[in-house]
């Protein structure tokens, strides 16, 4: 799952993303995307793992605390703010909260493809929206198809997980059409560090309800920070270096990757096997997202 990647603006000389781009220099912006991609669902299958130990919201908790408290580090917000930024800020981060916690609680019913597949339809939604293309109406048509393969696919799949994805892709428009606003309302990385911190004030407290003392074991911690940098740190680094040498359009394009490398990583890391129609599935959510992006135009990318 890449939620939290919304802002994207030039880092700070001093600070250690702006270390991180210069190491990254040489690699082709390609490869930073599709690692970029990897992390994250990698990440996801970490998360997965601690589900027996702390549950889903133990996990969600994990991830969004450290990941909070990186990016604090990293950027050291100023909390000085008018109060049309701090409104956009607290509704980032309630969404990216909300967004993260569905997808957990998703994840540990249906398999991390189907999972990210089924969320990935709330950005497709938000780039077919207020389209008047005739072909864009078949992107659409064809992301359904995907779906309906999908619920067909495999007598097994859980509906409420699946319910649950769709609230998170749901949560995943809005983190887009949000995540515009913070771009205009804050600097560089601020706002998505003080929205990762809300995000972790609305977590957090299931994760403690829900796991308690469990959240305070030693591997525990630092299995919960592997998420973090995997699923938040790590991918953001990598995109902000990418969109510096690719257009956005492009870069939309290398990202309707990531549903069928979250299949694939569910397959060799989870050992999560898909029906072949639910391969079909994924494949038509892939063409449907890069075939909006591609046609997007450039003013609207």
């Amino acid at each position: 799952m890449s939620v939290d990647r919304t802002e994207r603006g030039p880092s700070p000389r001093s600070s250690l993303t702006a270390l991180a781009g210069r190491g990254f220099g040489a690699i082709p912006p390609t490869a930073l995307v599709l690692l970029g991609i990897v992390s994250v669902q990698v990440g996801s299958a970490l998360a997965k793992h601690l589900f027996d130990a702390v549950g889903s919201f133990g996990t969600v908790a994990l991830r969004l605390f450290f990941a909070a408290a990186v990016l604090l580090l990293l950027w050291r917000p100023s909390l000085r703010m008018p109060r049309r930024a701090w409104a956009v800020v607290l509704g980032y981060g309630v969404t990216l909260g909300l967004m993260n916690l569905c997808f957990y609680l998703a994840l540990s019913r249906i398999p991390l493809g189907i999972a990210v597949t089924t969320e990935f339809l709330g950005p497709l939604a938000v780039a077919l929206a207020g389209s008047r293309r005739w072909l864009d109406g078949l992107w659409a048509l064809l992301a359904g198809g995907g779906v309906v393969l999908l619920m067909e696919g495999g007598g097994e799949l859980d509906l409420v997980g699946l319910l649950f994805a769709l609230a998170a892709g749901t949560c995943w428009g809005l983190y887009i059409l949000v995540g515009a606003a913070l771009g205009h309302h804050t600097t560089e990385g601020h706002g998505l560090a003080l929205g990762m911190a809300v995000a972790a004030l609305v977590a957090v407290p299931f994760g403690v309800a829900d796991s308690g003392a469990a959240l305070a074991r030693p591997w525990i911690l630092v299995a919960g920070l592997g998420v973090a940098l995997l699923s938040s740190v790590i991918p953001y680094s990598l995109d902000l270096e990418a969109l510096r040498k690719v257009p956005p359009h492009v870069f939309g394009i290398l990202m309707s990757l990531e549903p069928a490398m979250a299949a694939l990583i569910g397959l060799v890391v989870l050992k999560e096997s898909l029906h072949w129609t639910q391969w079909i599935a994924v494949l038509c959510v892939v063409a449907a997202s890069a075939g909006a992006t591609r046609g997007a135009r450039p003013d609207d990318a």
